[in-house]
């Protein structure tokens, strides 16, 4: 378990790594900070986006059983099928946004992280589902690498993935920089940790 859990951080230490590039900034914080960081991260993003997953699988059923439980108004159960998914994007926008928060070696508000993080999502929707028409109609990989062809198909998706996040967060680089509200000094202190202030 502790090992799935240590091997399952080093991505996100490379997506802090990635996010500090995004966000033109140096890591000056040491390995015993960046790697609970990164253990902590893969835990409260895992978390959201599998209670994400499970609101979209589940869909309706879960809505009916939430309202029976507490007792909530038939409006909830009747109109839970037309919010699901909307429930499981926000969950997912929300994961994105804890990610840009702390990973990245920056001084930021929480909310200001939104827009980068509902572009991601929405791209990440978008390319995801744009994938899925290539993979079904065009790119036949397991016609062409056998039982190889799941495994390339993922890693195109994780690609793009990284693709979406990426664009996110210079979405919010930018967006602070050009805020009137979040200027963005940048220098160095004497402990050499680059200061990208986005906080109003």
């Amino acid at each position: 378990m502790l090992g799935t859990l240590w091997t399952a951080s080093g991505g996100f230490a490379a997506a802090i790594e990635a996010l500090n590039i995004a966000y033109e900034v140096e890591e000056a914080r040491p390995f015993w900070i960046t790697r609970p960081t990164a253990i902590g991260l893969t835990l409260l993003v895992g978390a959201l986006l599998l209670i994400a997953l499970g609101v979209m699988i589940v869909g309706p059923e879960f809505g009916t059983w939430v309202s029976l439980r507490l007792h909530l108004s038939w409006l909830f159960a009747e109109a839970w099928p037309y919010i699901h998914w909307t429930v499981s994007v926000l969950f997912t926008v929300l994961a994105i946004e804890f990610l840009y928060f702390l990973g990245p070696n920056v001084k930021q508000r929480f909310w200001s992280t939104l827009p980068g993080a509902v572009l991601s999502v929405g791209c990440w929707i978008g390319l995801s589902y744009a994938l899925g028409i290539y993979f079904r109609s065009f790119a036949h990989f397991s016609k062409t690498y056998g039982t190889l062809g799941a495994a390339i198909a993922l890693m195109v998706w994780l690609y793009w993935t990284s693709f979406a996040m990426l664009l996110g967060a210079e979405l919010n680089c930018q967006l602070a920089k050009e805020s009137a509200k979040g200027k963005i000094p940048q220098d160095e202190d004497p402990s050499g940790l680059t200061h990208l202030d986005i906080a109003a």
